[in-house]
């Protein structure tokens, strides 16, 4: 038995002594090593070791929290009586519960999710160096925010009342480089990074660094355009946002508040037919993918959206007793959703296709109203004219309505940014409105 197992087996036989009707419990164990290097001298060298302890305690209908970061049997006691004690003291909400017992994820698939990286902090350094030199190499890049490397592995375990104990292993590798290119008075940022379950599937420190300073590179000259009405790609990078924003407009908390502009929206179009939004969570060895969601009901896979209409909102069990539903197992958000491309191509042929527009590759501001629709950020990218860039712009404004964005996308590329939770390529939407000059 493992330690994480053995802790829980002490809060479980705390629990009994306050008689509470239903329970759930979550510890976590977490370590890591993250460096920052900055024009070649080491700005941190952290390690990290961190634990948790979460409880939930149900009398009837009434619940109380309580969370700690000592998980020592004293400091789990403590943390116990405080969630019963708020729990008294709570009005009763009929819609608390556990989720049915026969929804448990009693027999869970192994994701091959957990790949430990051997770490240290001279092997870090020398990663996160090797990335900023080969930024600060390349032509017009003029100083350095510095570059990032960092390694986490940790343990969690759920266990309810349901006689459901469950642990899940996972690791979480990352580099990344912030740097500024300069021409002249003009002076541009960027950031690049990569991100992987596994070490081995990590880009290179040189591809970063090429990439980053690239990136940085192709904003120097920005000008503005002229307000107007166009079509627009968003990059992978961002098109992930466009449907993180209808996956939260068809969350369960949302319809039950009513603060959606996807209210009621089952059986709906709400895109083109041929896209549908595909949750994958089985998926092995893939970033966002899970076994079970926080509630600990066994997940699985399902259309949220298939063919533009809407078969599913998304719920955990406290929203799906709101709406009267049965829970999607979504408790604690999606994993791994998957639009599948309907365009032969990425983001050259796309730009192709669309002739004449704008590129979007940086967002600004947090803009999106999830209740109306209305959708207005800073943007910068490229203008593209007769199927190819012209020059890069900056000091915009996009603007529309997600309703119309989101039945006005026209394609959705190839190019998947695979670092996501959300696995989407370039998109194309027929028209969006520019605030330029």
């Amino acid at each position: 038995m493992s330690p994480l197992e053995q802790t829980a087996h002490t809060a479980i036989e705390l629990l009994k002594k306050y008689q509470v009707s239903d329970y759930e419990i979550s510890l976590g164990s977490s370590s890591g090593v993250s460096t920052v290097v900055r024009l070649g001298e080491v700005e941190t060298l952290q390690y990290h070791l961190d634990k948790s302890f979460d409880v939930n305690v149900f009398f009837g209908k009434k619940k109380g929290h309580a969370s700690s970061v000592d998980i020592s049997k004293a400091s789990l006691e403590k943390t116990i009586e405080s969630a019963c004690l708020i729990a008294k003291y709570t009005q009763e909400d009929t819609f608390n519960g556990l989720a049915p017992k026969e929804l448990m994820a009693f027999d869970r698939p192994n994701l091959d999710m957990y790949h430990p990286w051997d770490l240290d902090a001279q092997r870090s350094i020398k990663l996160a160096k090797i990335c900023e030199e080969t930024a600060l190499a390349q032509d017009e890049i003029g100083n350095s925010e510095g570059a990032e490397v960092s390694s986490f592995q940790g343990q969690g375990l759920y266990a309810n009342s349901n006689d459901l104990i469950a642990m899940q292993n996972s690791t979480s590798h990352s580099l990344n480089c912030s740097l500024i290119a300069k021409r002249g008075d003009d002076m541009q940022t960027a950031y690049e990074y990569t991100t992987a379950l596994d070490a081995t599937d990590l880009e290179t420190p040189q591809q970063v660094g090429e990439k980053v300073a690239k990136l940085a590179q192709q904003k120097l000259g920005a000008r503005s355009i002229e307000s107007q009405k166009c079509p627009v790609i968003f990059t992978p990078r961002l098109s992930g946002g466009l449907f993180s924003s209808l996956l939260g407009a068809l969350s369960g908390s949302s319809q039950y508040k009513k603060s959606t502009f996807l209210l009621n929206s089952i059986d709906k179009i709400i895109l083109p037919e041929d896209i549908s939004l595909f949750e994958n969570p089985f998926a092995k060895k893939t970033l966002g993918a899970k076994s079970m969601d926080r509630d600990g009901v066994l997940k699985r896979e399902q259309y949220f959206v298939e063919h533009g209409r809407v078969k599913s909102f998304i719920m955990g069990q406290y929203s799906a007793n709101q709406l009267g539903l049965k829970t999607t197992a979504n408790a604690g958000g999606v994993n791994n959703v998957i639009i599948k491309e309907n365009f032969d191509g990425g983001l050259d042929e796309m730009i192709k296709a669309m002739d004449k527009g704008l590129v979007v590759t940086e967002l600004m501001g947090q803009g999106v109203n999830g209740t109306t629709g209305d959708y207005s950020r800073g943007a910068l990218g490229f203008w593209v004219e007769n199927g190819e860039i012209q020059y890069p712009v900056s000091g915009l404004t996009i603007a529309g309505n997600l309703k119309a964005m989101l039945l006005g996308i026209v394609h959705v590329g190839n190019d998947v940014d695979y670092r996501s939770n959300i696995k989407v390529g370039s998109v194309l939407i027929n028209q969006m409105t520019i605030a330029g000059e």
